[in-house]
């Protein structure tokens, strides 16, 4: 039976796993394509008007 650890040695590890934690998510956060060369147009606001199409409340 391995020995119990201190209540120190138990939050020093949580804190290290914490720190780990949030260095991946901002590296993955951060991580994306480095050139904007090909990259899609940017997406409208708002829906295109739909001048032609009967609707139920007209």
């Amino acid at each position: 039976m391995p020995a119990p650890t201190r209540t120190a040695e138990r939050y020093a590890r949580a804190l290290a796993a914490a720190l780990a934690a949030v260095a991946c998510l901002l590296l993955a956060a951060n991580a994306g394509p480095t050139s904007t060369a090909g990259s899609p147009a940017p997406v409208r606001e708002t829906a295109p008007r739909l001048e032609g199409v009967a609707s139920a409340d007209r």
